[in-house]
């Protein structure tokens, strides 16, 4: 890893959330845990059959407590304490493992499955229970307002200017178990790169953006970033002394 790195920008993708036993965003039969994805996760599909949008949700909610943060997830907090520089953690996962695992530099871009949107306040609530059930907006009391707090598809996902002023600033960029297929994420790296910044992939294969980096890694995630993390902190603390 070269000298000189002071900002570091990493994004997360479902790879890492995938070895703890989170179910990827899109299956090999194309399938999100047996719905097609335009069912459950867009703003149609929510205004068409709410019902179904909701239970979906509800289950992934259950689901994420049954789960664990794993070794990827412990690295990067422990990244996330001990970087002296500035560190922002980008990730386009909804479940709640960075923060589990002691991550607070961190940005949910997609947003949170432990959140609700009200639709007639607007206001935005931790949430851990059923919304089927049409529950009452913990703010303004409305009962049957609240939706997942969570960026379908067609609708902008949250904090991209910040996250844009973070990537014209860092000297390193990592994406962590991202397929490369989904944007804005995907051309992370290319305005990373453009404004100068160290570009490096770790995941289990090829992203569909792998080209755009200048060195990739392939494997498991909870192999690769613990190792990574480590060389990193021993390099910076070896250039201090």
């Amino acid at each position: 890893m070269p000298r000189d790195i002071s900002n570091i920008v990493i994004l997360t993708g479902a790879g890492i959330s995938a070895e703890s036993g989170v179910a990827t965003f899109r299956g090999p039969d194309g399938l999100w845990e047996g719905h097609r994805v335009e069912d459950v996760a867009t703003p149609e599909a929510f205004a068409h059959d709410p019902d179904l949008v909701q239970a979906f949700y509800d289950a992934r909610r259950a689901k994420l407590k049954t789960v664990e943060p794993n070794a990827a997830h412990r690295a990067l907090a422990k990244l996330d304490a001990q970087w002296p520089g500035e560190l922002l953690l980008v990730t386009q996962n909804v479940d709640d493992l960075h923060e589990r695992a002691g991550s607070e530099r961190l940005l949910h871009m997609h947003g949170e499955l432990g959140s609700a949107w009200c639709l007639g306040c607007d206001a935005r609530s931790p949430f851990d229970g059923l919304m089927a059930e049409g529950p009452a907006c913990p703010v303004c009391r409305q009962p049957g307002q609240l939706r997942p707090d969570i960026v379908w598809f067609g609708e902008m996902p949250y904090e991209m200017e910040r996250i844009e002023r973070a990537l014209a600033r860092c000297d390193l960029f990592v994406s962590i178990g991202t397929s490369g297929a989904v944007y804005p994420a995907a051309g992370f790296v290319q305005t990373a790169r453009y404004h100068g910044a160290r570009t490096l992939e770790m995941n289990l294969n090829p992203s569909e953006g792998s080209f755009h980096f200048h060195e990739s890694r392939m494997g498991r995630a909870g192999e690769l970033v613990p190792g990574w993390v480590e060389d990193l902190l021993r390099e910076n603390a070896d250039e201090r002394t």
